[in-house]
């Protein structure tokens, strides 16, 4: 296991794309409340992504889902998410904006949307999903769920030093952050689509 994986996860995730969003909806909170916000959000982005992991192809079984087709529909969703970074969004941005006032108006929105869907979403399970296909032995499946881990420390970071990320970003870095982030994932979701295709018809894989 490379560490291809992890960038590509670093890459969806992006905290720093998502530090806006975390100050809006934390605005008033105590620090105790902010810091139990931070811990569970980054406790459910490491359990979304060790659960995709572990038991992610046997969803896929289950259905009669064939890891090709599902490596062709996941780059699609890559390659659109990485479009939305491109344009300054986050990847997994598909909150709505009654969504958003409601959960402003909850106790706590560490679960949803904060984690899901905007850090961990549906392009997130799908990119783990298909690394969990090529791992190979049980050590390999450890260093994906510990690249979850990864993802979880970075999120705690982000989440942390939110105001003074943004404070020495501001809006403008945290953008040219994203944009760079959505390069990166728009050439790695091509690869994943590549892969699936050849899988699917495998005279392409001749030619």
């Amino acid at each position: 296991m490379n560490l291809k994986p992890l960038i590509t996860l670093l890459a969806i995730v992006n905290p720093l794309a998502i530090v806006p969003f975390f100050i809006h909806y934390t605005v008033g909170f105590t620090r105790a409340q902010r810091r139990r916000t931070v811990l569970i959000s980054a406790t459910t982005a490491f359990l979304v992504i060790a659960v995709s992991a572990l038991a992610g192809l046997q969803i896929l079984d289950f259905f009669g889902i064939s890891l090709a087709s599902f490596q062709v529909g996941g780059g699609m969703l890559l390659l659109m998410s990485a479009l939305s970074m491109l344009n300054a969004q986050p990847a997994e941005a598909k909150a709505t904006r009654d969504e958003v006032d409601d959960a402003a108006g909850r106790a706590s929105i560490a679960v949803v949307p904060l984690t899901i869907p905007l850090l961990t979403g549906p392009a997130t399970m799908s990119t783990v999903v298909i690394y969990a296909d090529q791992a190979q032995t049980f050590w390999q499946h450890a260093a994906l769920v510990g690249y979850g881990l990864v993802v979880a420390l970075a999120t705690w970071v982000c989440f942390t030093l939110a105001e003074p990320i943004a404070r020495v970003l501001g809006k403008t870095g945290i953008n040219v952050m994203t944009r760079l982030m959505g390069l990166i994932l728009a050439a790695l979701a091509v690869e994943v689509m590549a892969s699936g295709l050849v899988r699917l018809f495998p005279a392409l894989g001749a030619a």
